[in-house]
C-alpha cells in the first residue's frame, strides 16, 4: 500500500524532525559527557543527572520514532525497504546505532545513581566514563553517515547477483516485511536476554 503525497509529506516530516531532534541531543550529551570527566565534583553530578534524563526521555524516544518513520516511508512509498542500496546501508546503520543505545541506557542509569549517592572522583569508573564519550561520538558519526547517505542516494538499485527460484505468492504481503518483522524479532529477544544478564555488568 502507497501512501498519499500529503501524508507522505506529513510522515518524511516527522522523519527529518526526529532525525535531527537525535543528532541533536547526542551532541548535547557528548557535551555533558565530556565535562563529567573534567569538570569538579557539583558540575559531575549535574551533568550525569543531566545525562540520564536526556538519555531516556530524549534520546531513546527519537531514536525509536526516528526509526520506525524511517521503516514507514521505506514500506509504504515507492522507495521500497530492499531496492535501493542507500536505504539498506542506513537501515543498518541505524539499527546498529538503536542496538547500542540500548544496551548502554543501564550504564547511564547506573553512572547517574553513583552521582547522586555520592562525589565521583576523577579516577572513580575513569573507562566507563571514558567509553560514554567515545560511544557518543561514535553515534553522531553514525548519524552524520546517515544523514549524508540520506541526501546524496549512492550506489543505485540492489541487483541480485543470482535468479532466485519463481514461485506463486500465496498473500499480498510484501516478503521484505516478513524479514524485518523477523529481525526485530530477534533484536528484541537479544536487548530483553542482554538486560536479564545485567547489561553491562554495572
Amino acid at each position: 500500500m502507497i501512501m498519499t503525497p500529503r501524508l507522505s509529506k506529513v510522515m518524511l516530516t516527522a522523519h527529518i524532525t526526529f532525525s535531527l531532534g537525535w543528532f541533536g541531543t547526542v551532541a548535547a550529551f557528548l557535551v555533558l559527557s565530556i565535562a563529567g570527566i573534567t569538570g569538579n565534583e557539583e558540575l559531575v553530578k549535574a551533568c550525569y543527572l543531566g545525562m540520564d534524563l536526556i538519555a531516556w526521555f530524549v534520546i531513546l524516544p527519537f531514536c525509536l520514532c526516528s526509526l520506525l518513520t524511517g521503516l514507514n516511508q521505506s514500506l509504504f512509498t515507492h522507495w521500497g525497504l530492499f531496492k535501493h542500496w542507500w536505504i539498506v546501508v542506513k537501515l543498518i546503520l541505524t539499527l546498529l546505532a538503536t542496538v547500542v543505545l540500548l544496551v548502554h541506557m543501564q550504564p547511564i542509569s547506573y553512572l547517574a545513581k553513583i552521582a547522586s549517592d555520592s562525589p565521583l572522583t576523577l579516577s572513580e569508573l575513569t573507562s566507563l566514563r571514558i567509553r560514554l564519550i567515545a560511544d557518543a561520538g561514535a553515534a553522531m558519526l553514525v548519524l552524520l553517515a546517515t544523514t549524508t547517505i540520506s541526501v546524496y542516494k549512492p550506489w543505485g538499485k540492489v541487483q541480485l547477483v543470482f535468479a532466485l527460484p519463481k514461485f506463486q505468492p500465496t498473500t499480498k504481503r510484501p516478503l521484505g516485511l516478513y524479514l524485518l518483522i523477523g529481525f526485530i524479532a530477534v533484536l528484541v529477544l537479544f536487548i530483553v536476554l542482554h538486560m536479564m544478564n545485567g547489561g553491562m555488568h554495572h
